[in-house]
């Protein structure tokens, strides 16, 4: 009997402090401690799960530098870890919820360079070209003595450069398939919105042979012509040279 008293008055002892052991509730980490967690993992390169800790960081609303901190966060691991599209979006969040910021003109920087890693090539969809092209004009607009400058006139050029290929590739298609007026107008576009393109020899050269099919003589002799002063070295000038004599 007085075994039985003793673990009796022990269990009475023990039960509030089991139960308050049991009641105590886990602290959830703070703002700070979560985007001081996906900076790790930033850095280890582990970016999806930098991602996970910087949305929680978002959804507790702390004071707004962190808040931004986690935001331009979010759209550098998207970015690097080559999710472009999601990067795009996240940089064009961030300049919407943050246009006076510091870091607004690397955000646009960024987001034109998520558009300009979508392009594939010159025969598939443009969108993510124009696209690019677009952003990296806004940028200079916006930015004209920023340090980026002269990369993205670079990349300007480039998305030009790859427009013009298009209209080509699409008015070299048109000539083969012997849709020949639709041709010349996609050459001739070419030439007129991207005269600074350095291939127009080639526009030039399918230009005259569309326009010879089409019975445009006066056309295609100045189009050849002026490949012939414009592009001395150019791979098509036998060709061309050919045309002249034999056709016109």
């Amino acid at each position: 009997m007085k075994l039985l008293r003793h673990c009796l008055i022990l269990l009475t002892i023990c039960l509030p402090l089991f139960s308050g052991c049991a009641s105590t509730p886990t602290a959830d980490p703070s703002a700070q401690e979560l985007y001081a967690r996906g900076e790790s993992s930033f850095t280890k390169s582990r970016y999806q799960e930098a991602i996970g800790y910087w949305k929680q960081v978002k959804e507790q609303f702390p004071e707004p530098e962190l808040m931004a901190k986690a935001e331009i966060g979010i759209a550098n691991a998207y970015f690097l870890d080559n999710e472009y599209i999601e990067a795009g979006a996240a940089y064009e969040d961030f300049r919407r919820l943050h246009p006076t910021h510091d870091l607004a003109q690397f955000a646009l920087y960024r987001q034109a360079l998520s558009s300009y890693n979508l392009i594939t090539g010159i025969d598939t969809d443009q969108v993510p070209v124009k696209n690019a092209l677009s952003l990296f004009e806004t940028f200079v607009k916006q930015h004209p003595k920023s340090e980026y400058v002269p990369k993205v006139q670079e990349k300007i050029a480039e998305c030009r450069g790859m427009l013009a290929q298009y209209e080509i590739y699409v008015g070299r298609f048109y000539y083969r398939t012997d849709a020949y007026q639709a041709a010349i107008g996609r050459l001739e576009g070419a030439l007129t919105q991207f005269p600074d393109y350095t291939g127009h020899d080639e526009t030039l050269y399918y230009l005259a042979k569309a326009s010879l099919e089409a019975k445009q003589k006066d056309k295609a002799q100045t189009a050849l012509s002026r490949l012939i002063r414009e592009y001395p070295k150019s791979s098509y000038l036998g060709d061309a040279r050919k045309l002249l004599a034999d056709k016109l």
